[in-house]
């Protein structure tokens, strides 16, 4: 058996429409298209939304709210989850990266760190910012908090 020979070992194949190939293959001269009509014409179809001129739904609901631009986008982690770290570690961003804790594209503006769970470690936490919480659980666990 060569690579080229592989195949599923059953379903999972589907024959290819080929259209416009004589009228015996069932998709010939139209090519399944039908006769005229703007679906039948190169280019032809109506944008997506669009219904058959009926005010569309996206214009029917109404607006609601708005988009901040300069919202900053912050990875939240939890105190608990810093127990995974040795006792007095220097944790930085970096660190929670490499380590899975926070996932790369979520950390857009920084850090922020919760104060949900409890921590038994002393740690210097490096991050972007701080609950009030989170700080102090961190800070009565013998560890330091420092903002970036």
């Amino acid at each position: 058996m060569k690579l080229h020979e592989l195949r599923p070992q059953d379903g999972g194949t589907k024959k290819r429409k080929r259209v416009g190939r004589g009228t015996s293959s069932g998709y010939g001269k139209t090519s399944g298209r039908g006769h005229k009509g703007q679906k039948a014409r190169s280019g032809g179809g109506v944008r997506p939304g669009f219904e058959g001129g009926q005010m569309p739904l996206i214009r029917r609901l109404p607006k609601r709210g708005f988009t901040n631009v300069f919202a900053k986008e912050y990875a939240i982690i939890n105190v608990e989850d810093l127990n995974r770290f040795e006792e007095n570690t220097v944790v930085t961003p970096e660190l929670l990266i490499a380590n899975g804790v926070v996932k790369r594209g979520k950390a857009i503006d920084g850090i922020k760190v919760l104060g949900d769970g409890e921590i038994n470690k002393k740690l210097t936490v490096k991050a972007h910012k701080f609950s009030k919480t989170a700080a102090e659980k961190i800070e009565a666990a013998g560890g330091k908090v420092e903002v970036i």
